[in-house]
């Protein structure tokens, strides 16, 4: 197996693991504390992580780590939320979906890096595939709850082309950066959680359960994973993986939950899979050797420079199925 390969399928684990949400939230967590849940998903995670590293930010990167913590956590957690109430779940995953077209353009403005028709169709292709998976028909729009779907996928969309853009300070790890960025998204979302939902729930056994997995499998070692792939693959690459994730929604949907998938279903999970593939597969220009640390206000170099811009976390597909 080659180099990229390997760090394909070990960032691939990040958007599975984000397909597996959707499942435990509704078989393992108290109902109706969406802001809540994010913010167990977080901030505990974030905790963790700065314990292990013993590291915090310095100069530059208190206010770097906390916008990147805002963007891909702090205020997609929220949007996302928002969206899922006020949507069907089909229709809140398609408009989540379009993610991948906003880093292209935010790519070519912060990045430098030129958009080719390929990437272009292969963003659309997989925006396509994803809405057969999971848009039902007579599904019904609603404009506040579209427009927070655009804003949150706008979110994470700007979270990985600057995580992009400005590395991660040297001598520092992709495990202590995680944890910078899940602490301050986490410290985003808990004012929040309390205004909006109140008081946290009596919590059982069962509920203990699903956050413990949601805050350290399903959110520390994924978004550590999802970061350092991020680091070491193009944009597209990382972000085209987003398609595994409500694929492996309708999986678990259909094997534990007794959700049906239908012929056009199947086909969506084709299409998107295949998007995915062909994001690997990009044609490369001006190969270079892949770094494991950025340098202070230098961003990572990619393997992968022309033809790569694709992004996002369709974690919110497996949520609002």
């Amino acid at each position: 197996m080659s180099r990229k390969a390997a760090v394909v399928a070990l960032t691939a684990l990040a958007p599975i693991s984000w397909g597996s949400t959707y499942f435990v939230t509704t078989e393992f967590l108290p109902p109706d504390r969406p802001l809540f849940t994010g913010l167990m998903r977080a901030l505990p995670a974030g905790l963790l992580l700065l314990a292990l590293t013993r590291k915090l930010p310095r100069g530059a990167w208190w206010w770097k780590s906390a916008v990147l913590g805002a963007l891909n956590i702090g205020a997609f957690f929220p949007l996302l939320f928002l969206a899922a109430y006020r949507l069907p779940g089909g229709v809140a995953a398609v408009v989540g979906s379009v993610g991948p077209l906003f880093v292209v353009g935010l790519a070519a403005l912060l990045l430098g890096e030129r958009p080719t028709v390929r990437t272009l169709l292969t963003a659309i292709a997989a925006a396509f595939g994803v809405s057969l998976v999971v848009l039902k028909a007579g599904a019904a729009f609603d404009t506040v709850g579209v427009l927070a779907g655009l804003l949150s996928s706008l979110s994470m969309s700007a979270g990985v082309v600057l995580t992009k853009r400005w590395g991660r300070p040297e001598g520092v790890g992709a495990l202590a950066l995680t944890g910078w960025q899940l602490t301050a998204g986490g410290l985003v979302i808990l004012p929040i959680a309390f205004l909006v939902e109140g008081a946290p729930p009596a919590l059982t056994g069962v509920n203990l359960a699903g956050y413990a997995y949601l805050a350290f499998g399903n959110t520390a070692i994924s978004y550590f994973l999802w970061f350092r792939g991020i680091e070491r693959l193009s944009a597209s690459s990382a972000t085209l993986l987003g398609p595994l994730s409500p694929i492996t929604a309708a999986i678990i949907g259909w094997a534990a939950l007794g959700q049906a998938l239908g012929a056009v279903q199947l086909l969506g999970m084709v299409i998107a899979f295949g998007a995915t593939l062909a994001g690997q597969l990009a044609p490369r220009t001006a190969e270079k050797p892949v770094p494991t640390a950025g340098t202070e206000g230098k961003p990572f170099s990619s393997t992968e420079k022309n033809g790569q811009e694709v992004s996002m976390d369709l974690e919110g597909a497996a949520m609002r199925r």
